[in-house]
């Protein structure tokens, strides 16, 4: 009965679950013909869907010949941190590695065959990954050999180094995460799907993906302190505790939940950088691949907000929320739209007593100012009584099947997992 009530108090859910699976999702993440590839290819997209349902959803939905490209990158990238990942390398091979992985791309026949990962396919399979990448034009070549050389450099440099100041936070995510916004937005413009200031401005991309991966080290605090990895800035969790790991303690809740509210404060000062990125994009594909992570990860961030469960278990969106989200997050209007909402509920959520208050309004302030709703947007959830009363009276009637859709739906709603 607890689905049941799940989706009665959030009818709207159902609503779009229900037109997701029913066909919905191709207007947003539309397949490939796996026919219409070569075998190569067809191997490539294979591992992508092997190693992240999610991303494999969205880059197989790009226009033309930048789907291959994202691919191509996505498994390079993937391969890189299946490198970084494998704590069974000594660090004096994995050093090397990583600095130097980016020249394996134009080796035919290198391979690394004694990984312990899980995603090790891609690289005892270099070859045929390298092979499609030699494949694609110079220019797209020119964008993913760089921004691998990069990361590699970057990731070898944190391998024995904590995060200790903010500065080092944003370096390490730069690194991770907005190196890969930066690459993207110079494979859009190189594909001239978009204009050229969008692979230019590498300040707003680099916060593309600053946003999104502050947004999961947040989130994924608990997980990664079970696998003894540790991303937080101590800068900001030294004013809170002795040790990271003591923000989980029951007696520290209080000052961890404060520790928790000022990462979030941080992260969503990225948010003004992502609507101005997301505003210069023309092309649906690309705007569909942007935007979806981005409305997912404030989605997560109003979720995380002044939540002790964060320090508890696992705290994630609603597969139906998540679902809604991509049904809805297709032009600027409905995406500022949607940064509006979930930033209206955490400055609802803000205590009065939390040190970062003050900062928090600020910034909200800051994200309402280029967000403020309008007509199109101010009816994004306002369906007609008569669709609500028939999605609660579904809900009734077919609770124990919602439970196998949602399951049938997971991959394409697994948000930001990867």
């Amino acid at each position: 009965m607890e689905l049941l009530r799940k989706w009665l108090g959030h009818p709207e859910d159902l609503y779009n679950l229900l037109r997701f699976k029913m066909g919905g999702y191709r207007v947003v993440m539309p397949r490939i013909d796996p026919d219409s590839l070569g075998c190569g290819l067809r191997t490539c997209y294979r591992y992508l869907n092997q190693t992240s349902r999610s991303f494999a959803a969205v880059i197989q939905a790009l226009d033309g010949e930048l789907r291959h490209a994202v691919c191509i990158f996505y498994l390079v990238l993937r391969a890189l941190d299946t490198v970084e990942d494998d704590m069974s390398i000594p660090l004096d091979v994995k050093v090397p590695m990583l600095q130097e992985f980016h020249s394996y791309l134009y080796q035919p026949e290198w391979k690394y065959m004694e990984s312990k990962e899980k995603d090790r396919q891609v690289l005892e399979d270099f070859p045929t990954i390298s092979m499609e990448f030699r494949n694609l034009s110079k220019v797209y070549q020119d964008v993913i050999s760089d921004i691998c050389h990069k990361m590699g450099v970057g990731m070898a440099e944190f391998l024995e180094k904590k995060v200790d100041s903010q500065h080092e936070w944003d370096k390490y995510c730069h690194y991770v995460a907005g190196l890969v916004g930066i690459g993207l937005s110079r494979l859009f413009s190189a594909s001239e799907l978009e204009d050229p200031i969008v692979g230019q401005d590498t300040e707003l991309a680099n916060s593309m993906g600053l946003f999104l991966q502050k947004t999961n080290i947040i989130r994924d605090y608990l997980e990664d302190q079970m696998e003894g990895r540790e991303f937080w800035p101590r800068e900001v969790w030294s004013r809170y505790a002795q040790k990271l790991s003591d923000l989980a303690k029951p007696e520290n809740i209080e000052m961890a939940v404060q520790c928790l509210n000022e990462l979030i404060t941080n992260a969503l000062h990225h948010v003004p950088d992502v609507l101005t990125y997301l505003s210069r994009l023309k092309n649906q594909s690309v705007f569909n691949f942007c935007a979806i992570p981005q409305v997912m990860a404030i989605a997560t961030l109003a979720a995380c907000y002044n939540n002790k469960q964060v320090f508890r278990g696992v705290v994630k969106i609603r597969k139906g929320q998540a679902v809604t989200l991509m049904m809805d997050a297709t032009n600027i209007q409905a995406v500022k739209a949607i940064m509006y909402q979930y930033v209206e509920e955490i400055y609802q959520k803000i205590p009065s007593t939390d040190p970062s208050s003050n900062k928090t309004q600020q910034v909200i302030a800051s994200i309402r100012a280029m967000s403020l709703p309008g007509s199109s947007m101010a009816s994004r959830h306002h369906y007609s009584p008569i669709y609500l009363s028939c999605a609660m009276l579904l809900a009734a009637l077919s609770w124990q099947y919602l439970s196998t859709l949602s399951k049938a739906t997971e991959e394409y709603v697994q948000a930001g997992e990867n």
